[in-house]
């Protein structure tokens, strides 16, 4: 039985080159990382959604939502697991207007007004997680769908002993290399400039834009490819049911966290 898991933007190529040269020592031992993933479709009280409600989705919404993608993406391209964290949630619209039929994700601002309820919302708008990794090096991101202006914003930047680097997904042909004593440096996307592993997920040549709906794309075709293989022994290079467990498992210890005020270990 071959299961996978959608966490997609593990596959744009940039993320992809990071995880390569991070293996390679690149940065040296990292110290830490941070980042954020913000958007903005839930920014006004009468945008609503089937996620804002506890009962529907969950009791955490923009960590679970979007803050998995996150931290999946981190796990992956540093091989690092997160072993405990200390969580901050806030609720800055306690009360939303909900229309009588349900609104698509990201669709409330091409809709008219109609008639509305009000409903009590408890899931976060907002969250700020710091993190302990395994080996020492520490961490913070923050979540928020109420971040005027960000549409759909991934940023990180994982910073070691020799460099740092970082990749922001509204500039997903952009990496970023700081250096201490020598000129910064911008690699745009190129095949012909990166690592095999990484080229084998881009299809494009360089200054020809690789987007959010090829990374769908590459997940599937590596999800099918390991099916067309007929190795289920073989090792799954997708994001697998393990993978998802892990991120239902960081969840509910940010959701502790939170409720407890205290640091959760995993």
């Amino acid at each position: 039985l071959a299961a996978g898991v959608c966490y997609n933007i593990r596959y744009y190529p940039l993320c992809l080159e990071i995880k390569h040269r991070l293996a390679e020592g690149l940065l040296g031992p990292i110290y830490h990382i941070t980042g954020s993933y913000t958007q903005d479709w839930l920014l006004f009280d009468t945008d609503y959604n089937w996620r804002v409600e506890a009962d529907k989705a969950g009791p955490l919404r923009a960590v679970a939502d979007i803050g998995t993608h996150w931290m999946d993406l981190i796990t992956f391209v540093t091989g690092l697991q997160i072993e405990s964290v200390c969580a901050d949630l806030q609720t800055f619209l306690p009360t939303r207007q909900r229309p009588p039929a349900g609104v698509e994700t990201f669709a409330g601002k091409q809709q008219t007004p109609a008639l509305t309820e009000p409903i009590s919302v408890t899931t976060e708008d907002y969250g700020s997680v710091l993190l302990h990794f395994q080996g020492g090096a520490r961490g913070e991101f923050t979540v928020s769908q109420v971040n005027a202006g960000r549409k759909n914003r991934l940023t990180f930047e994982i910073a070691g002993a020799r460099g740092a680097l970082a990749w922001d997904s509204e500039r997903p042909e952009e990496l970023w290399f700081g250096q201490r004593d020598r000129a910064n440096q911008l690699l745009l996307r190129d095949p012909a400039l990166m690592h095999e592993s990484a080229r084998a997920f881009t299809n494009y040549p360089g200054g020809h834009a690789e987007g959010y709906p090829d990374t769908f794309k590459q997940l599937f075709r590596s999800f099918y490819d390991y099916i067309a293989r007929g190795d289920h022994r073989a090792s799954r290079p997708f994001p697998t049911f393990a993978d998802g467990h892990r991120e239902v498992l960081l969840c509910e210890a940010i959701l502790k966290s939170h409720q407890e005020r205290r640091w959760v270990n995993l």
